[in-house]
């Protein structure tokens, strides 16, 4: 594939640029100083009168980077005033005045002065009337044009007032040249309508093409396309020189649409421009379109392009960046069958292809054939060595080129110092890597580069642990005095759990900013979170000099110490932030709430936010709201809840889905049915998708509320996303029990198993309270029946059911068979089981009895509560104990139930 272009792009590889203090010297192909400059068209001459058919004179300027070889030459630039105009200087006849003599028509010279006066132009003075020729204005104004922007457009100016512009071209070309460095485009082309309309002027490429060139040397890419264009619309044929230029342009971008569109147009016009050629397939290579560059390859010998060294170079550089490395080397014997005579540039491309396609062998063979064609390497060579022996990881052989490049007088790039402090890193001691930081020093690369690249090196060759070793003596001391050297080093230790290394280095570290290392511990600690080493940030955090208190650094080691379970450790830090004179914000208030939370501790909690509502200006966010709710709903504190909604109604906050599945469980008891129900459509109209768990909240509220017709559909829309389980049938199956609705349960029961659920213990507790309470009893048996035969365990709901039931009926003797039951299952009575039990008793006129139950609750760990005094009263006033009766209520007032 050939690829030419107006500057050659040859990629040597693949490195991290070091930043330098000083410019660096990076590689220039030497042995292009030798190639004659290339006749092809000079950007740096005057297009606009350069003629379509005469060759263009255009040097070469080829530069060697990432991706590109490159040619350099000397730069000519063409006196174009004296050369087109024929206009000679004179001697000066007034320090104020210039003097130019012009050629005029008739064959004589005449003297024009043009008269300075602080910085203005005298028009009255020396001759300067309306009777001037065209062709003294011209010379006139091509003088200005060199001595200023604004005297230039004045005269121009006084020459359009006095008639000096019809059919003027030359004059308009000087006004267009300074508009281009202006940047005035608008006015450029309304001064190209005017010539075309009032002046009368033959609009040429020449026009054009100066301000192409403008565009070409501010680098304006559409601006250079808007003017092809406008050539296009207008009917002007560009040349040459219009083709060199833009081509040019678009490579300094790599702007492959507007290349694409130039060479088509170019072609369509039948223009042969050998930088065009170049640019475009450098372009396509550039950017890895490398069957399109060959297609631009075709081109060139459909339209039986004349190549130059340039064209060769692209050629094999094309084919070499791609790794077709048996066309790239045919491509040079062509090259040299041409009469081109062997080129280093040339043979570095192919050893640069053959490196970066890791066949070293043959990058071998063509360095030691060098000679054998007569040349001798250059440091480019050498470097391209280099780094295709680190790309095959042969430590050995790179360093024996990198040594024999400096021998050489030769400086390494920074490519080249970065492939070697990565193979050092994994293959050499660290004496070696020592002298590679030495050759970066001396090359001028910053500190905190070259220690980026060495932790780079070695965290991926997994020694972190060298580091210490390597970084000695004028380096380290750098360290120590230098903030961002010492915290990229601090860092890296961290990350890789060299704790004492790393606090080694903060204690011997020569800088002092308070502010700066209170900022580099709080970073240091919050990474050690972040990676899950929470011990090392607390090692860190002991160590630390500065204990004054920091608010940033003090939260978040309370949050490690909750993570870690440390809880008084984590509450006596909040006590002293709460002590000193810091206000805490509204992420350490969360911080602190979370802290709380996880030691169980929901009072202190609760305590904590009360302290923060005493802070007028914290506002919580989304989040702190959320734990707020959720506290205040484990507290059972209905107020707060009812309080903390229409706050949050009034902060303004945007409600996310959970936000909205947080209030509506969270206040399910704490709203009035109408609002949860409000919230609830508000969130599904919203495109929220509620979880299980609301859907499930949503069915208790409506089942309790006996809003029956809503809870179906709540369900049937659970049902249809998918977030049915086990509790919704259990929810609203109880609902229906509560309400009475025994044909409705049953249906539900039979939906739930038809649906995959099986029939769960809840469900069969529902049922037997159910059947109990309306006295079917016989129902009531094969339930129990259903739930031996299913193996179904009983729990205390159960028992406890079952011992209301019969108590209710006054059957003692099956009473006393399920607390029989209940203990031999290992569960015991529980405080309800009692409670039940009184009230049987008392039923039953077993009064004596029911006081010895609460006895055995006492001897049992379990404290009655105001049921079981209830329960307990109850009983003996029925069996006419009212002196007991009233002892026990005696008792209560006592208990404060």
């Amino acid at each position: 594939m050939a690829s030419i272009k107006f500057s050659v792009s040859v990629d040597t590889y693949d490195s991290n640029k070091f930043h330098f203090s000083a410019n660096p010297s990076f590689p220039i192909i030497n042995s292009f100083a030798r190639v004659k400059p290339i006749n092809l068209s000079r950007l740096d001459a005057e297009y606009w009168d350069i003629p379509d058919s005469n060759p263009v004179a255009e040097n070469i300027k080829t530069s060697w980077g990432k991706d590109s070889v490159g040619l350099e030459s000397s730069n000519y630039r063409n006196d174009i005033w004296r050369r087109f105009q024929g206009v000679k200087r004179v001697n000066r006849k007034d320090p104020n005045s210039k003097s130019r003599s012009a050629r005029i028509d008739n064959g004589h010279e005449e003297k024009i002065y043009v008269k300075h006066v602080d910085g203005e132009l005298d028009m009255n003075e020396y001759g300067m009337v309306s009777q001037l020729s065209v062709e003294r204005c011209n010379a006139i104004l091509k003088d200005l044009e060199r001595s200023g922007d604004g005297k230039t457009m004045r005269f121009f100016e006084w020459m359009r007032e006095n008639g000096k512009l019809k059919g003027n071209v030359g004059a308009y070309n000087l006004a267009l040249r300074v508009l281009g460095r202006r940047g005035d485009w608008d006015a450029a082309e309304t001064m190209i309508q005017e010539m075309s309309g009032d002046s009368n002027c033959q609009v040429d490429f020449r026009v054009y093409n100066t301000l192409i060139y403008a565009c070409y040397k501010q680098g304006h890419v559409e601006l250079g396309s808007k003017w092809l264009r406008l050539m296009s619309e207008n009917g002007v044929r560009p040349n040459v020189a219009t083709f060199g230029m833009l081509m040019s342009l678009y490579q300094k971008g790599w702007n492959v649409a507007e290349a694409e569109f130039a060479f088509s147009q170019m072609r369509s016009f039948g223009i042969t421009c050998q930088s065009a050629y170049s640019a475009m397939i450098t372009i396509y290579t550039r950017v890895s379109l490398y069957d399109k560059a060959e297609e631009v390859i075709d081109f060139i010998q459909e339209d039986k392009v004349t190549l130059n060294l340039e064209n060769w170079l692209v050629l094999i550089n094309a084919y070499s960046q791609q790794g077709k490395l048996q066309e790239a080397e045919r491509v040079l014997i062509s090259m040299q069958n041409s009469g081109f005579s062997p080129n280093i540039v040339a043979y570095n491309m192919l050893i640069t292809g053959y490196g970066k396609a890791s066949n070293m062998d043959a990058a071998q063979s063509i360095f030691r054939n060098l000679q054998s064609v007569g040349l001798e390497p250059d440091e480019s060579t050498f470097r391209s060595m280099i780094e295709g022996w680190g790309r095959a990881e042969n430590y050995k052989e790179a360093e024996w080129y990198y040594n024999e490049l400096k021998g050489l007088g030769f400086k390494p790039n920074s490519s080249n110092l970065y492939t070697m402090i990565h193979l050092q890193a994994k293959y050499a001691d660290e004496e070696d890597a020592a002298r590679t930081l030495d050759d970066m020093k001396k090359m001028g690369c910053q500190y905190s580069s070259v220690l980026g690249t060495l932790l780079q090196a070695y965290e991926r060759a997994g020694r972190i642990d060298r580091v210490p070793l390597i970084l000695k003596g004028s380096f380290y001391e750098h360290v120590l005095v230098n903030q961002t050297s010492c915290s990229i080093l601090v860092m890296a230790y961290v990350k890789h759990c060299l704790v004492d290394d790393a606090i080694k280095v903060l204690q011997e570290k020569h800088w002092k900013d308070v502010i700066f290392e209170d900022n580099l511990y709080h970073l240091v600690i919050c990474s050690c979170k972040e990676l899950g080493h929470l011990e090392n940030a607390v090692k860190i955090y002991n160590q630390m000099p500065n204990k004054k208190p920091n608010l940033h650094i003090m939260c978040t080691m309370i949050d490690i110490y909750s993570t870690l379970g440390r809880f008084s450790e984590a509450e006596n830090l909040y006590l002293d932030l709460k002590s000193s004179e810091i206000s805490l914000d509204m992420i350490a208030f969360s911080i602190v709430v979370r802290m709380y939370v996880k030691s169980g501790s929901l009072k202190d909690a609760c305590s904590v936010l009360e302290t923060m509502d005493e802070q007028k200006n914290i506002v919580p966010d989304i989040y702190l709201f959320r734990d707020m709710l959720r506290i205040y709903q484990q507290c059972g504190m209905l107020d707060k809840l009812r309080e903390l909604y229409y706050r949050i109604l009034k902060s303004g906050v945007t409600w996310d889905a959970e936000m909205y599945n947080c209030v509506i469980n969270c206040c399910s008891r704490a709203l009035p049915v109408d609002e949860l129900s409000r919230l609830f459509d508000e969130m599904l109209s919203r495109g929220f998708s509620p979880n299980t768990i609301t859907f499930n909240v949503m069915l208790d509220v409506y089942g309790k509320s006996r809003l029956f017709t809503k809870a179906r559909k709540v369900l049937w829309l659970a049902r249809k996303r998918g977030l049915v389980d086990a509790i919704s049938y259990n929810t609203i199956i109880a609902a229906y029990g509560q309400s009475k609705d025994i044909k409705k349960m049953l249906s539900t029961v039979q939906e739930m198993q038809f649906n995959g659920f099986s029939v769960s213990l809840e469900v069969y507790n529902c049922l037997l309270d159910s059947y109990g309470k309306e006295g079917q009893l016989e129902s009531f048996r094969n339930v129990l029946r259903r739930m031996k035969e299913s193996s179904c365990a009983s729990n205390h709901y159960t028992y406890n059911i079952m011992i209301n039931i019969y108590g209710e009926q006054g059957w003692i003797e099956e009473v006393a068979n399920v607390l029989t039951e209940l203990k031999e299952s290992g569960l015991g009575p529980d405080l309800c089981s009692y409670n039940t039990l009184i009230k049987a008793y008392g039923i039953a006129g077993m009064v004596e009895d029911a006081v010895v139950l609460v006895k055995e609750m006492r001897e049992n760990g379990i404290q009655p509560d105001r049921i079981t005094y209830t329960n307990l009263i109850n009983a003996l006033r029925k069996n006419d104990e009212f002196l007991e009766a009233v002892k026990w209520s005696l008792w209560m007032k006592q208990m404060g139930l």
